[in-house]
């Protein structure tokens, strides 16, 4: 028998899903709230509902609002493809292309300007009272964005990753919430989550998009794992503040992103087992005394942006900032691997020696076991994305070695240790206020 909590957004009798899918599918939790009336018959409740969207294209022209628990939204097929690719191929190029516009169960945001990101959300969770909204997931479908606009920078306006649209915004306090299997292209913000509590963030393809994943407010015991992410230049792929026992874990970070991990005010959260890249420094920030974390084994790669249409567009940081900067106490970084390789022409400011890790402020960080690679490399631009990311990551020959800080204190941080991560002459810290054993060279 058909269970009256499966919905079909195509079956549907209440509006038309193609033409605008927030309309039918509000409407649909609208049913389940008349329905779902009772919170206790004899052991049982509200057990929520599925909405199903088949393979295919929904505008969305209303977004939707969610305000029950134990809904599923689901899809099938996170439908990425690169929206940035085919907007910077030349126009007589684009009849030639086997698809122009993503895939899978498709939701096409076309909803009007907004004033907040709240407003212009596809999905706005939210609902007051006791007890949290609990148990929402969003599983394999695409949210794009279709457009970015102009910000007034000169770029080609489908370059700016602007353009004020966010794909799922959680407004409120919630529990075990799963966004599972997406696809995230073209939005300004693709997850917004505030005050999240057990959050599962794992397995999206989250792309092409201003910010990716940002956890707001406070929130505790989540987790980000196993995706692939890659935010904008005036954007963070990952960003969580005042959060506790946070694990970020396994995510393939791509370039371009002005930062890949940025922490706030958190405490005792672990960031492992990661590829991050980045063209910029700064791809990792422990802010606002976040303290006693981990950071371990992952693997950085800093080098320069091979694509020409964003050649010579930065994150506004130079080459002292440091590839990871620390402003907290009692932070761990062990066992990482750090592969910067840039022409020593790129540097800024000129004639500097990158900074690698940057202890800026705090006490008590313990950092151990970390490799540098600094390779000092001719790099070229070219008019293909792939080929040209590709061809960079592939080149392991350099003329020579990049002089670099691997390991830089400031004057104010103290009591900081710093064991095998670099050879004496690259760590820069104040022996007397901080323990140093350096990493022994050839013949030492």
């Amino acid at each position: 028998m058909p269970s009256p909590n499966c919905y079909d957004v195509t079956a549907w009798p209440v509006g038309d899903p193609v033409d605008d899918v927030g309309a039918v599918i509000n409407s649909i939790i609208a049913d389940i709230k008349a329905r779902q009336t009772v919170a206790d018959d004899d052991g049982r409740g509200k057990p929520g509902a599925v909405i199903y969207l088949p393979p295919g294209d929904y505008r969305l022209r209303t977004q939707v609002r969610i305000d029950v628990s134990f809904l599923r939204i689901e899809g099938s097929g996170h439908g990425f493809t690169s929206s940035s690719i085919r907007f910077n191929v030349p126009v007589d190029e684009r009849p030639g292309l086997h698809e122009l516009w993503p895939g899978g169960s498709r939701v096409l945001v076309d909803l009007p300007v907004a004033e907040d990101e709240a407003g212009g959300a596809a999905f706005l969770v939210e609902r007051d009272g006791s007890p949290r909204i609990s148990s929402v997931e969003f599983s394999s479908f695409c949210i794009d964005g279709l457009h970015f606009t102009s910000d007034g920078s000169g770029l080609d306006p489908e370059n700016t990753y602007a353009n004020g649209k966010t794909g799922i915004h959680v407004a409120g306090a919630n529990d075990s919430f799963r966004i599972n299997g997406m696809g995230f292209v073209y939005l300004e913000h693709a997850v917004t989550v505030h005050h999240a509590d057990a959050l599962s963030v794992h397995d999206n393809f989250i792309a092409e998009c201003g910010n990716c994943i940002e956890l707001r407010g406070w929130g505790q015991a989540s987790k980000i794992t196993d995706n692939l992410i890659g935010a904008g230049f005036k954007g963070h792929s990952i960003y969580a503040e005042n959060h506790g026992g946070l694990l970020v874990t396994a995510n393939n970070v791509f370039p371009r992103g002005a930062s890949s991990v940025r922490f706030e005010g958190v405490t005792r959260s672990s960031l492992t087992n990661n590829r991050l890249h980045s063209f910029y420094p700064g791809m990792v920030v422990l802010a606002r005394d976040s303290s006693e974390n981990l950071i371990a084994a992952n693997h950085f790669l800093r080098d320069r942006e091979p694509w020409t249409p964003f050649d010579g567009v930065d994150n506004g940081l130079d080459d002292l900032f440091g590839l990871v900067s620390i402003s907290g106490r009692n932070n761990s970084v062990i066992g990482n691997h750090f592969s910067e390789v840039l022409d020593r022409a790129d540097v800024r400011p000129a004639g500097a020696r990158p900074v690698i890790v940057r202890v800026a402020d705090g006490g008590g960080n313990y950092l151990a076991n970390n490799h540098v690679v600094a390779l000092d490399v001719r790099s070229a631009s070219g008019d293909s994305a792939y080929a040209a990311q590709v061809d960079a990551l592939l080149a392991t020959t350099a003329p020579g070695c990049l002089p670099v800080t691997t390991v830089l204190v400031a004057p104010g941080s103290v009591q900081n240790t710093i064991l095998d991560s670099g050879a004496d002459a690259e760590v820069d810290a104040d022996r007397a206020a901080n323990a140093v054993r350096a990493t022994p060279g050839v013949g030492f």
